[in-house]
């Protein structure tokens, strides 16, 4: 027999063609009410769930898909915001490795976070998608079964009410009766079985996938949080230390003031001016001493031989021992309360001039 395509006969294809027909023909009986149709209402039921389950997790493997992709254009996005700090940020500026090590922490932590999305959510909704197709289409096998089962149940009645019988033909009516129904009833069963479980397994899906979300959400803000936090403070610390440059540039720029000190410098060596401390220090001056300030801002001591202040503290400036070791912008000097208790200098520091007021 002349084949007509690969694996087709032209045999299987008049079989094929005549299965179609005898299907148009039972369908157009049924249409026009001269044969009647199997029903099963349960199981119509159980095919509109199948839809609705299919059509909903088609839309949730398309929005978390789009989900991801929006995580992954706000891992770019940050990526370059990131690289674009590093780049500007200079090597003498407080925190530089401090800054190298967040942008490549937070990089991380940003695939990581779309990995997991990936391997914990996406994977599993796509494995619970993928048994869709073959039900899908064992129900479109089921129902073109019945239709046969019906037409061959329509022949073998026709044949039996008919007023010549020929037995021959109705025993193989019969016969074709019995192999359709035994065809379509495997199918029915097979279907009844599996769509209620299916129906039932959505939920468990969508709490697994919603589940592992919430998990990998969680910690991946709790991470970036602690990020941010690390960057802020980055942030304030080069602030302080802009401010302390520019307020030792503006101590340098001021001639006045700087021709002044330099005179009460000299002026000290000799004769200190005991008549500028009066309040409780009974006259009595450190050596050294050149003149009061009055602090205006709080002053955090970050070094050992740094002078802590209090808005409100009253300080005596002394003289620098070697005026060369005096940096631009910082004083020397004792807290006013702790000489007139204790007449000595052993708690002297340096301070930064733009944190005070001459009194």
């Amino acid at each position: 027999m002349a084949e007509i395509g690969k694996g087709v006969t032209a045999g299987k294809l008049a079989i094929n063609v005549q299965k179609r027909l005898t299907r148009a023909q039972e369908k157009v009986l049924q249409k026009l009410g001269k044969a009647d149709e199997t029903r099963d209402a349960a199981f119509e039921e159980m095919v509109a769930n199948f839809n609705k389950q299919m059509t909903e997790g088609t839309k949730l493997q398309k929005d978390l898909k789009a989900y991801l992709v929006a995580v992954k254009t706000m891992h770019d996005a940050s990526r370059r915001l990131q690289d674009c700090l590093a780049d500007m940020y200079e090597p003498e500026w407080f925190g530089k490795e401090e800054m190298d090590s967040l942008t490549e922490d937070t990089d991380t932590l940003w695939l990581d976070y779309h990995q997991n999305l990936t391997d914990k959510s996406l994977t599993t909704l796509d494995s619970y998608l993928a048994q869709f197709p073959d039900i899908k289409a064992r129900i479109a096998k089921r129902d073109r079964k019945m239709v046969d089962f019906d037409s061959a149940r329509h022949h073998f009645s026709s044949l039996q009410k008919g007023k010549k019988k020929d037995e021959a033909k109705i025993a193989k009516a019969e016969e074709e009766l019995g192999r359709a129904q035994k065809i379509f009833e495997e199918l029915n069963v097979e279907l009844q079985d599996e769509l209620p479980t299916l129906w039932d397994n959505r939920v468990g899906v969508y709490v697994n996938t919603f589940q592992s979300m919430a998990r990998h959400q969680e910690k991946f803000h709790g991470e970036m949080s602690k990020l941010s936090q690390n960057l802020n403070d980055i942030m304030t610390k080069l602030e302080e230390q802009r401010e302390l440059k520019k307020g030792g540039t503006a101590a340098a720029k001021t001639e006045d003031g700087a021709k002044s000190e330099e005179a009460n410098h000299s002026e000290s060596a000799s004769s200190p001016p005991k008549s500028a401390v009066t309040n409780g220090s009974d006259g009595e001056l450190p050596p050294g001493f050149l003149y009061k300030v009055k602090a205006i801002h709080d002053y955090a001591a970050t070094d050992g031989d740094e002078l802590e202040l209090k808005t409100g503290d009253s300080v005596l400036v002394l003289a620098f021992d070697n005026p060369d070791e005096q940096d631009d912008g910082w004083l020397l000097g004792v807290q006013e309360s702790h000489w007139v208790e204790n007449k000595n200098i052993s708690a002297k520091g340096v301070f930064p001039e733009n944190f005070t007021q001459k009194v």
